[in-house]
């Protein structure tokens, strides 16, 4: 998998002067106008607040000019939104050079502020349907659109019965005239056209309205309601606080169902409370990423939402005066989903920290090599030492990544077969002679000669060291571990008796499981962490790995069609256990 990480190098660089900031801001705009896959959403969150910064840093006829600029590609819809909220000369410029496809533009365009909507009128290049959609709207050069002209209009039924002989131009009427007139098809385009259709609109609206009427009358172009009544689920808007934590300023068409909302008072007795996290921020003056919060109110903003913010101060003296950012719903994600994202998260943390501790890997192995010179050996052998724990490191990055990945179930074994009972039975004889220096001993009762499992040799071996060095690690002075290997149900079985240490522990799989310092270690993160990776792998081939009272059994599918006799090894088996 690859990951985008020009955006955290941009914002990882702070503008300090007007050309850096217009540099930045014309970074930014390329990137978040390039809709490719592999980008971190709280990096994106954070890069349309650094967008929020430089703003006001940046006058808006410069940025106007930024964003027509030949080098700024938009194809985003989320920044095409965010770029027609700024300035008239922003927004226009913004939405001159959008590049979406048919089904942006069609999502996109009702979002849009009714101003920037206008702009789109212009554009001679967009698709079909977003032009329909504009029209559905009534974006167009009249506040209202003009009914189709049929091709006979239809007869009115005069008020006063007319005289059939010609008449003649009439006087102009006196001041107390107040007969009837009657409409002339020239009065179509005037003021009496323009209450016909509002007149037709509102008897559509009516409860009472045929659904044939209800159908054809025409939609005031500021009505974005759906006509059966309801209203549409807002998804996004921005916000401002004050230095109490209320919201004082919000998105116009939401600002009268929000504005006054206390985002802290009352949240703070408990931190896991929906307001907590916002809470805990604004009390630290810290930036935000997806913070949860609750609003209750008008069915359009009621609900869940989570909440990117950050802190303002002023130039002059750093006096705090509020927080600025963005409510938006959480993604309507699978758990598989949610597990694919926070694997990926911690992938991208991983590879963070791998890159500073190959460095220092390189340098001591440089040193230790005496590459560049001769060096006293008491440095060599720090160097070494240094060279040995990052590798130690590396192995712990490497076994983390492995979890997270198997736990969200973005990595699956490589398939094969191997004998399960034949990698025990080695490595039991290796650890024996290191147990023979604490008069302990693995002790071992098998009722498999053989154990075909469906998994390739080097991953059955990974899972079985982790399970049988983490076993001899924690067992003590003269402790006798029994290891018992049987069938059930067609399955593989390996009961191991628990050592002392780990019998005692109210969780065996939590990380806090330590075994004390030797020649045996499970891993730098522990005993059991050691364990939920074991039973991660066996997961992951259909088995499983759990606590029995004082005994941790290992069970694993055996492959199908394969000759397991049940038989009874002899004692050269268990004198070799």
């Amino acid at each position: 998998m690859h990951f985008d990480d020009r955006l955290a190098t941009v914002l990882r660089h702070r503008a300090t002067g007007e050309r850096a900031a217009r540099t930045q801001y014309r970074q930014l705009l390329d990137l978040l106008g390039d809709p490719a896959g592999g980008r971190d959403d709280s990096l994106e969150a954070a890069a349309y607040l650094r967008l929020d910064a430089l703003g006001a840093l940046i006058p808006f006829r410069e940025r106007a000019r930024i964003v027509e600029s030949d080098g700024i590609r938009i194809r985003s819809p989320r920044l095409v939104e965010w770029l027609a909220e700024a300035e008239p000369d922003v927004a226009a410029a913004a939405l001159s050079r959008a590049r979406l496809s048919e089904a942006e533009w069609a999502q996109t365009i009702p979002e849009l502020p009714i101003r920037a909507r206008g702009f789109l009128r212009h554009r001679r290049n967009l698709p079909q349907r977003a032009v329909a959609i504009l029209d559905r709207l009534g974006v167009s050069d009249r506040g209202l659109p003009l009914p189709e002209r049929a091709e006979t209009p239809a007869p009115v039924p005069p008020l006063a019965q007319p005289a059939p002989a010609p008449v003649p131009a009439p006087a102009p009427a006196p001041a107390n005239d107040t007969s009837p007139r009657t409409s002339s098809p020239e009065d179509d385009s005037g003021i009496a056209a323009l209450v016909r259709r509002i007149e037709a609109f509102n008897k559509a609206r009516s409860p009472g309205g045929a659904a044939v009427a209800r159908e054809s009358a025409p939609q005031l172009p500021l009505d974005r309601e759906p006509r059966d009544g309801s209203r549409r689920r807002s998804e996004r808007f921005a916000f401002a606080t004050d230095v109490d934590g209320k919201i004082e300023w919000a998105d116009p068409p939401i600002a009268p169902m929000v504005v006054g909302t206390d985002l802290v008072r009352g949240q703070e007795r408990s931190a896991l409370g929906p307001q907590g996290a916002f809470a805990n921020a604004f009390f630290n003056r810290q930036p935000l990423r997806e913070g949860p919060v609750e609003l209750a109110g008008a069915e359009r903003i009621a609900g869940s939402w989570l909440v990117d913010a950050t802190p303002r101060f002023t130039r002059a003296d750093g006096r705090f005066t509020g927080y600025v950012g963005r409510f938006r719903r959480p993604a309507d994600t699978s758990a598989q989903d949610r597990a694919e994202s926070e694997a990926d998260r911690i992938r991208q943390l991983l590879h963070e920290l791998r890159t500073p501790v190959n460095a220092i890997q390189g340098f001591a192995e440089v040193i230790q090599q005496q590459l560049f010179g001769a060096t006293p050996h008491e440095y060599r052998a720090l160097a070494a030492a240094i060279a040995g724990d990052s590798a130690r490191m590396l192995a712990g990055f490497d076994e983390l990544d492995r979890l997270v990945r198997l736990e969200g179930g973005v990595l699956d074994l490589e398939p094969g077969s191997s004998d399960f009972a034949a990698i025990l039975r080695k490595q039991i004889e290796q650890l024996q002679t290191v147990l023979s220096s604490r008069v302990a001993r693995l002790e071992c009762d098998w009722s498999l000669s053989s154990a075909p499992i469906a998994l390739e040799k080097q991953d059955a071996e990974m899972l079985a060291w982790r399970l049988l060095a983490t076993i001899a690690a924690t067992t003590g002075a003269g402790e006798r571990i029994v290891l018992e290997l049987g069938q059930d149900d067609g399955q593989l079985s390996l009961r191991c008796a628990l050592p002392a240490t780990l019998a005692a522990a109210t969780d065996i799989f939590a990380t806090q499981n330590r075994p004390s310092g030797g020649a045996l270690s499970p891993g730098i993160f522990g005993a059991g962490f050691s364990l939920r990776l074991a039973r991660a792998e066996a997961r992951a081939t259909g088995g499983e790995l759990a606590r029995d009272g004082e005994a941790l059994v290992l069970t694993l599918p055996l492959l199908t069609g394969a000759a397991v006799p049940p038989s009874r090894v002899d004692a050269p088996d268990r004198a070799t256990g």
